[in-house]
């Protein structure tokens, strides 16, 4: 499987998709939207939206998804076994207040 997830430095949307990929041994790549403006751009043309986290798993673009909905999307489709693994972070929880405060003092804004 070829998987990108476009994917914030901090944020609990973000670590909860990182927990699935974790969770079913997935290789991914973890794209950093928030330091390098052309990642962003890519996502936002391939979406066809500003939200994130996005997923594209062989060429379908998942966007605007939660941990617990990428690990939906790979179960329906067979492309993992499921699992009792419990997930090392909640799957579908926003940015905690210590994460926005992180992502506000250490990373670059450029939206």
């Amino acid at each position: 499987m070829n998987i990108r997830c476009y994917l914030k430095p901090s944020c609990g949307w973000s670590n909860g998709v990182r927990a699935i990929m974790a969770k079913y041994a997935l290789t991914y790549q973890d794209v950093d939207i928030i330091n390098n403006p052309a990642n962003y751009a890519e996502m936002v043309e391939k979406s066809g939206q500003r939200l994130s986290p996005c997923v594209e798993v062989d060429g379908v673009m998942l966007p605007d998804i939660s941990g617990a909905e990428v690990e939906q999307y790979l179960l329906a489709n067979g492309l993992v076994v499921p699992n009792d693994q419990a997930p090392s972070v909640p799957i579908n929880a926003p940015c905690t207040d210590a994460e926005h405060e992180k992502m506000r003092i250490k990373t670059v804004r450029f939206f």
